[in-house]
C-alpha cells in the first residue's frame, strides 16, 4: 500500500474540496433562475471556477480565501448573471476561518450576503416572510458550518492543553526520578564516607600505638591489632551492605538486618575506647525505638563525631557522648576536650556537612563548633519520627 506524506494528503484533501465546491457552484450557475437577469455565458462558469479555487488555499490563509470567495461572488452579482444561494460558496471558507480562529472577521461574510439578498427579494416585491423561508436553508448551513468551525476548534485546543499536561507531568515525573536518584546517591555517599572514615581513623590510630609499642608490650599490641582487625571487618560488612544497594537496578534503597542504629553505639564506644580516646556516656538506652531513618542519622552522626576527635583531637583529648530524650525529639551531643578544635571546623571533608544535611534532612537541627575553654561540640536534635 501506497504511503503519501502528509503535506501531499493534505495538498489532495484541499484539492478534493476546491472540486466539490466547483462543481455544486457550476450546478447552481447552471439551474440558476431569477427575474431580470442577464444570460449565463462564459464569464459566469469562469466566475464559478474562481470562487473554488481560492479554497486550495484554504489552510495557508483562510480569511483570505473567505474574502476573495466574497468578492467574486458579489461581482458575479453584480453582472447580474442569475442569483444562487450564497451558502453554497461560502460554507467551506466560513468553516476555515473559524477554525483558525477568525471567528469575527468571518462573519460580517454572511450577514451581509443574506441582508442584501433578503432586502432585495423584499424589494422586487416578495412577502417579508416568505423571504426569511426563502433564505432560511441558507442561513442554517452557515451557521452550522461555522458552529462546526468552532466546535472543532475547540476539540483541538482542548486536546492540545491534554497533551501540554501530560508533557509536564511526564518532565516532573523525570525531574522527580532524578531528584530522587541525586538524593539516593548523596545518601549512599554519606553512607560510604563516614564508614571508610571511622574505620581509617581507627585503623590509624591503632597502627600507630602498635607501633609505638611493639617491642615494648606485645600484650596490648595484640589488643591493638585484634582492635584493627575488628574494625576492617565491621567497615566491610557495611560497605557490602551499601554496594548491594548500588547493584540493585531500578530497586529503592532498603533498609538492612546489617544497617546501623543506637542499639550498636557500646560497640561504636568500645571500638573508640580500644584505639586509646577516653570516652563518657551519659544517657539512657533502654527507651525508645526510634523510626529507621532517625536512629541512623544519630549513629552516624555520633561515629562521625567520634572519628573527628580520633583524628583531630590529639592523643591525651577525653570525649563526653550525651543523649537526651524529650517528647517528640531525641539530642544527640559529643564534646572533647582536645586541641584539634581549629582542625575539626576547618579540616575541609565532608563529616561536618554531611552530618548537617542528615539532621536538616530529618527536620531537625545542627550545631557545630568550638568551645571556648578548648575543645569541640557537635549537637544535633532530631525528630523522633523521621519528617
Amino acid at each position: 500500500m501506497i504511503q503519501l506524506r502528509p503535506a501531499m494528503r493534505r495538498w489532495m484533501i484541499d484539492a478534493a474540496v476546491a472540486v466539490a465546491v466547483l462543481t455544486a457552484a457550476e450546478i447552481a450557475i447552471v439551474t440558476g433562475r431569477e427575474a431580470h437577469s442577464v444570460p449565463r455565458d462564459w464569464m459566469a462558469y469562469v466566475l464559478g471556477v474562481a470562487m473554488a479555487a481560492p479554497l486550495l488555499l484554504r489552510r495557508r490563509s483562510p480569511a483570505a480565501a473567505l474574502y476573495v470567495v466574497s468578492a467574486v461572488l458579489l461581482l458575479f452579482y453584480a453582472l447580474g448573471y442569475p442569483g444562487f444561494p450564497p451558502s453554497v460558496v461560502l460554507a467551506v471558507p466560513l468553516y476555515d476561518a473559524v477554525l483558525a480562529g477568525y471567528l469575527w472577521r468571518a462573519l460580517p461574510v454572511p450577514v451581509a450576503f443574506l441582508s442584501m439578498g433578503y432586502f432585495v427579494a423584499v424589494r422586487d416585491g416578495m412577502p417579508p416572510l416568505d423571504a426569511v423561508a426563502v433564505f432560511l436553508p441558507s442561513m442554517a448551513l452557515v451557521a452550522v458550518a461555522m458552529l462546526l468551525g468552532a466546535l472543532v476548534r475547540s476539540r483541538r485546543a482542548y486536546a492540545a492543553e491534554v497533551r501540554q499536561r501530560l508533557r509536564l507531568a511526564e518532565e516532573q515525573r523525570q525531574h522527580e526520578a532524578e531528584r530522587r536518584v541525586a538524593e539516593e546517591r548523596l545518601r549512599l555517599a554519606r553512607e560510604l564516607h563516614d564508614t571508610v572514615a571511622h574505620a581509617i581513623a581507627t585503623i590509624t590510630v591503632q597502627s600507630g600505638a602498635a607501633l609505638h609499642l611493639i617491642d615494648q608490650d606485645p600484650a596490648r599490641v595484640r589488643e591493638a591489632l585484634k582492635a584493627i582487625r575488628q574494625t576492617g571487618k565491621a567497615a566491610l560488612g557495611e560497605m557490602r551492605t551499601t554496594l548491594g544497594v548500588l547493584r540493585a537496578d531500578g530497586e529503592p534503597a532498603m533498609v538492612t538486618d546489617r544497617d546501623v542504629g543506637l542499639d550498636r553505639l557500646p560497640d561504636l564506644l568500645a571500638a573508640v575506647r580500644a584505639a586509646g580516646l577516653e570516652v563518657g556516656f551519659d544517657g539512657d538506652m533502654s527507651g525508645r525505638r526510634l523510626a529507621g531513618p532517625v536512629d541512623r542519622a544519630a549513629y552516624r552522626i555520633l561515629q562521625e563525631s567520634l572519628t573527628n576527635v580520633l583524628r583531630h583531637a590529639g592523643s591525651a583529648a577525653r570525649a563526653r557522648v550525651r543523649l537526651a530524650w524529650e517528647q517528640q525529639w531525641i539530642a544527640v551531643e559529643v564534646t572533647d576536650d582536645g586541641v584539634g578544635a581549629e582542625s575539626e571546623a576547618s579540616s575541609g571533608g565532608h563529616g561536618l556537612a554531611g552530618m548537617r544535611e542528615r539532621a536538616e534532612g530529618l527536620g531537625g537541627r545542627f550545631e557545630a563548633g568550638p568551645l571556648g575553654g578548648g575543645g569541640f561540640r557537635v549537637w544535633a536534635r532530631l525528630p523522633l519520627e523521621a519528617a
